[in-house]
């Protein structure tokens, strides 16, 4: 009896690679979140403010009995002054073990974006590091600066969530 070699059926790497972004818009720059670390996008409402907390930190709020801690990412990212209207929004992410909110401007639409379609982060100096940026997507005419939104969440410097320890 011979034995035939067992051929695995292999989807084609692009249907694969596809990934789906939130993006968002900071002032007149537009980024992108992956979007399985996005629980929810509420309307802004003030959060309490905590003593000492560094600026970016507004304060926190209480989504169905847990405490969130709600980061404005304009403030985080030394852009120009935050204003507050009724685009503003807070995305309520899932980032280790912890919830933490984000204000953003606006939010845009979910993008979906394939390995051709991502290009390499210059080196530049900047309020992010780039090493908490994973590419930039180029949609049509469109430029999404992609944030690797745990990697920037869970950096000593945000002190909000701890690594999540690999196993």
């Amino acid at each position: 009896m011979q034995v035939q070699p067992r051929t695995q059926a292999v989807a084609p790497p692009i249907a694969t690679a596809l990934r789906e972004f939130l993006a968002f818009k900071l002032g007149a720059e537009e980024y992108g979140i992956d979007i399985l670390r996005v629980q929810e996008i509420r309307s802004y409402e003030a959060p309490t403010r905590i003593a000492n907390a560094p600026a970016f930190i507004k304060g926190v709020i209480n989504l169905r009995g847990v405490i969130v801690p709600i980061v404005d990412m304009r403030i985080k990212f030394a852009l120009a002054a935050a204003s507050y209207d009724a685009f503003t929004v807070v995305i309520i992410l899932n980032i280790g073990q912890r919830v933490v909110g984000m204000v953003v401007d606006a939010v845009s639409d979910v993008i979906t974006l394939a390995p051709e379609q991502l290009r390499p982060v210059p080196e530049f100096s900047s309020a992010i590091a780039t090493d908490h940026l994973l590419a930039i997507g180029a949609v049509d005419d469109r430029m999404l600066i992609l944030v690797d939104i745990e990697k920037l969440m869970t950096s000593p410097a945000m002190g909000l969530v701890e690594a999540p320890t690999l196993q």
